[in-house]
């Protein structure tokens, strides 16, 4: 693909408190347009959108793209509240910016962790999400299904995953968040040529004095390594029984992620409403709505 090149960001990040967080987000396009909410993954940022949100607000669509907690400006409201990054939790997350910015409903759309937000939401709570871009299509998962081995060569895709689990991993992340983070983007999106102020535009979202500890809960406790809180219990045990989404879903992919993902045949009957999978060829990787954003756009503009 072309090199990618930073543009312009985006206006001013918004805070507001929603839930255990003081949440920083964008909100672009006419305040009484219908809502679009857009999630970034890990480790990437809000800037995987940049060249979306014109296109759907020259659309007519109030745009809102969140940082995710422990990324960019989003903080913790209690120094005592668990770095916490379940699926649940961020699943949650999502429900109390809504509410805070009095948004009932929604369409969503995200990849990586900010999919598998989307996916929570929409399978729990159908009535806040009106259509639902996902790449890589349906990640709820349970913490029972981390601990099932899988083919030596899907493991060795999830290696971080395992260095994670170990405090050397921990103190290796934490000391090399930008090496680390370059070296994600390179092989999860090989064909993508991004130069170094794009990634320095997204690298510093990783300073968040919340990040490490958020990023490694999150790989911890799907392998069941970590426990979560509590009060996340009766959602996990919902989404560990792998609920259908029914809400009008597209699932797009990469023709060149190098990321870890399933096939569209092994998770497609999980969407019970209406339904469509897009592959998006020209060497596109894992971040799709950076690398494709027209792609992207249009899937939601679609849904």
């Amino acid at each position: 693909m072309a090199g990618a090149q930073a543009k312009a960001p985006f206006g001013d990040v918004r805070q507001v408190d929603a839930g255990v967080l003081n949440i920083g987000y964008v909100d672009a396009g006419p305040a009484d347009g219908a809502a679009v909410i857009l999630l970034h993954g890990w480790p990437y940022d809000i800037h995987s959108f940049v060249d979306v949100v014109p296109v759907l607000t020259a659309a007519g669509h109030r745009v809102v793209v969140p940082y995710l907690r422990g990324y960019g400006t989003t903080r913790f409201l209690s120094d005592d509240t668990m770095r916490n990054g379940e699926p649940a939790a961020v699943g949650l997350d999502l429900i109390a910016l809504m509410d805070a910015l009095k948004i009932d409903t929604a369409k969503l759309a995200g990849f990586d962790w900010g999919a598998r937000t989307a996916d929570v939401v929409a399978a729990l709570w159908p009535e806040r999400c009106r259509g639902l871009v996902s790449v890589s299509g349906y990640l709820i998962d349970g913490q029972a299904s981390g601990k099932v081995p899988l083919p030596p060569k899907a493991e060795l895709a999830w290696w971080y995953q395992y260095y994670f689990a170990t405090e050397r991993g921990r103190d290796g992340y934490d000391k090399n968040r930008r090496d680390f983070a370059r070296l994600i983007w390179q092989t999860a999106s090989p064909k993508w040529s991004f130069d170094d102020a794009t990634f320095e535009r997204s690298a510093a979202a990783f300073d968040n004095p919340d990040h490490v500890d958020v990023v490694i809960h999150n790989y911890r406790w799907r392998l069941a390594l970590a426990s979560g809180e509590s009060q996340y219990d009766e959602v996990e045990k919902r989404l560990a029984a792998k609920p259908k989404i029914t809400v009008p879903s597209i699932s797009l992919e990469g023709d060149a992620n190098g990321a870890p993902h399933l096939e569209p045949s092994v998770y497609g009957k999980q969407f019970a409403g209406q339904y469509e999978h897009r592959t998006v060829g020209g060497g596109v990787g894992h971040n799709l709505p950076q690398e494709a954003p027209q792609a992207f756009a249009d899937a939601v503009l679609e849904v």
